[in-house]
């Protein structure tokens, strides 16, 4: 079924496109690239995000085949619109060396295992103890924003070699993070791709399905 767009939506876009050209990118990386800048009107994006296509078609696949999806904070949470989003900071406690954000990802990977989808806009800590873990994730969202570890810990995602989206900056948040999981989320499975000699109202499809 496909997802309703409302014109103010239509709108945002529009304006994005006509600020940046993203038609050369392929299609999830696309995909997540706009909704972020979308969700944040931040067109510094552009460089800043990183993401690979091969990571995002294996996790849109599994995200579509069920995988459990998990929150690092409930703004985040709420903010995944098609699918509920597990958070266990309400039930953590902070102790010796740990944050609540950290103890929280200890109690969600108790629950739901390997190949979840991680999503992490929040807590730094909440990222370090996702690597500690060696939860073999299907994809981590780790978005986390703040002058205090967050861009080391991006940094730290990104040399673990697990399937990631992240920013090299200390910018981020539970807004873009819950945007960069929603992307992947509103493109319909399997991918839809137009051939290269496709009518141009399929590749209008594939960019309806991107936003």
């Amino acid at each position: 079924m496909r997802r309703t767009i409302h014109p103010i939506e239509q709108e945002s876009y529009r304006i994005l496109r006509s600020r940046l050209d993203t038609s050369a990118l392929p299609p999830l990386r696309r995909a997540v690239l706009e909704r972020v800048i979308h969700a944040s009107a931040d067109l510094e994006y552009a460089a800043d995000l990183v993401a690979d296509e091969e990571q995002l078609r294996q996790a849109h696949t599994a995200l579509h085949a069920g995988a459990p999806i998990v929150a690092d904070v409930e703004m985040v949470a709420a903010g995944i619109t098609a699918r509920p989003a597990l958070c266990r900071l309400a039930g953590a406690q902070a102790g010796a060396g740990l944050t609540r954000s950290a103890h929280a990802i200890r109690l969600a990977y108790a629950e739901v295992g390997p190949g979840a989808v991680w999503v992490i806009g929040n807590a730094p800590t909440a990222l370090e103890e996702l690597l500690a873990l060696d939860a073999a994730p299907a994809l981590v969202i780790g978005l986390p924003v703040g002058f205090v570890g967050a861009a080391e810990s991006k940094a730290h995602l990104r040399a673990s070699g697990l399937p990631a989206v992240s920013n090299l900056s200390e910018k981020g948040g539970s807004a873009v993070a819950a945007a960069a999981l929603n992307a992947l989320l509103y493109v319909p499975y399997p991918l839809a791709e137009p051939a290269p000699d496709a009518a141009p109202e399929a590749a209008t499809h594939l960019e309806e399905n991107a936003q």
